[in-house]
């Protein structure tokens, strides 16, 4: 799931159409952020991380979020090109401390009830020059003192949404061949058509879209398969899943029972892997982004769950990085299903982004899981978490597997085997 807690944590027109036009589009991409996304209540507080670019988005989102019933709207402004200068120029010792006064924070914010919303719009190429120890250990540091929110995040406690506006930078990588003004509205226009919005009306359009993973999701409980066998070019992976598991989709619940999207655009549907039970190799299809570099053609190799071998043509020391963060992030965390033909795929696009990328291919994540995809899993402490054989880390980062080439069988618990994907769609 873009998952990702630790984005989170810190993490003109569109497309030729006229102002107007892209305004009203732009009100909608706010609406469907507020009133579906993070569904605010009347009286909460909204907290918003955004890069400078995404001024004139963040604007809209306040009001609407004021309109609906918001008490108070706080954004934290984010320049990535700051990070950057402190990977090159800070002393090491700053890379092991974490200010308190942030911790208290999102510890506050936890406490309050509030909604996160985090416009992700990463430069994928913004840390080649970085020294990746560093940028390794500043990721520790700050995803370990930030423990309690991140726990709140990933037990659905508290409303959280990840979504994305074009920067230059990442538009710039992904379609070079068009003008600087020709880049930012294409990124605009697959934006609003991967989120829906170029729809009449996408709030109702997400509501569909949310009953038919929800569809997906309960196909999947009911069978309550013990494990999936992956096939594909250079993939032969079986991974086991923990008793009780649970397969969720698009809409997550908060403490206060209140639904919530935590990502848009999202075609997934997810679950925890059993900790010990992933065998095989697996090799991704798609480059990851992973803290400012590129990674790519990675292949893990795992025995009873634990990776003993990796290898990458491309961002190798960032994987290594990541691999050797705590013992945790030596295991999977998170088993994601996406057909091929979706909207994402179909767009023929790299995003070079996990949020769109991961919504257009199947996944795996290193790290963590999500308690809620366990029953009873948001109640349990970490020891008994443990004896469910739920893995547990400060990291949480997906990678996309799935392919036209794919295929993938379920084990009922009866000891069958079943087809659950065919070239890379939904059997």
């Amino acid at each position: 799931m873009a998952g990702k807690s630790e984005r989170l944590i810190w993490s003109v027109g569109a497309g030729g159409a006229t102002v107007g036009d892209f305004h009203q589009e732009l009100t909608k991409y706010a609406e469907i952020t507020v009133r579906v996304g993070l569904n605010l209540q009347k009286g909460q507080t909204l907290f918003i991380t955004a890069p400078l670019e995404a001024v004139e988005y963040v604007r809209v989102v306040t009001r609407e979020a004021y309109v609906v019933g918001a008490k108070h709207v706080h954004v934290e402004w984010h320049d990535e090109q700051l990070d950057l200068l402190k990977y090159l120029h800070a002393p090491e010792e700053a890379f092991s401390e974490f200010p308190k006064w942030r911790v208290q924070q999102g510890e506050q914010l936890v406490e309050a009830g509030a909604a996160l919303l985090s416009i992700y719009a990463s430069d994928p190429d913004l840390l080649q020059a970085a020294d990746p120890k560093r940028v390794a250990t500043d990721q520790k540091t700050r995803l370990t003192a930030m423990a309690k929110m991140r726990e709140a995040i990933q037990n659905m406690r508290i409303s959280w949404l990840i979504v994305s506006i074009p920067t230059k930078a990442w538009a710039a990588k992904i379609f070079p061949q068009l003008t600087e003004k020709q880049q930012i509205d294409k990124l605009w226009e697959y934006i609003f058509k991967t989120t829906r919005v170029d729809l009449d009306d996408p709030v109702a359009e997400w509501k569909k879209h949310i009953v038919e993973l929800q569809k997906r999701a309960a196909f999947l409980n009911e069978h309550n398969f013990r494990k999936l066998h992956y096939q594909a070019p250079g993939t032969d992976l079986t991974i086991e899943f923990p008793e009780g598991h649970i397969w969720i989709s698009a809409e997550s619940t908060n403490a206060q029972g209140t639904m919530f999207v935590p990502n848009m655009p999202t075609e997934e549907v997810f679950t925890l892997p059993k900790r010990d039970g992933v065998n095989g190799v697996v090799t991704s299809t798609m480059p990851l982004h992973y803290n400012g570099v590129l990674v790519e053609n990675l292949s893990l190799t795992f025995e009873n769950g634990r990776i003993v071998e990796f290898s990458a043509d491309r961002g190798y020391e960032a994987i290594q990085g990541l691999v050797e963060t705590d013992e945790g992030s030596h295991y999977l965390g998170e088993v994601a299903l996406v057909p091929h033909d979706s909207p994402i795929s179909n767009l023929h696009t790299l995003f070079f982004n996990t949020l769109f990328d991961e919504n257009a291919a199947c996944h795996l994540a290193i790290g963590s899981a999500y308690p809620v995809c366990l029953k009873g899993g948001s109640e349990m402490d970490e020891d008994t978490l443990r004896q469910h054989d739920v893995n547990q880390s400060v990291e949480h980062v997906d990678f996309m597997i799935g392919s036209k080439d794919l295929q993938i069988d379920g084990q009922t618990v009866k000891g069958e085997w079943m087809p659950i994907f065919r070239n890379g769609n939904w059997a």
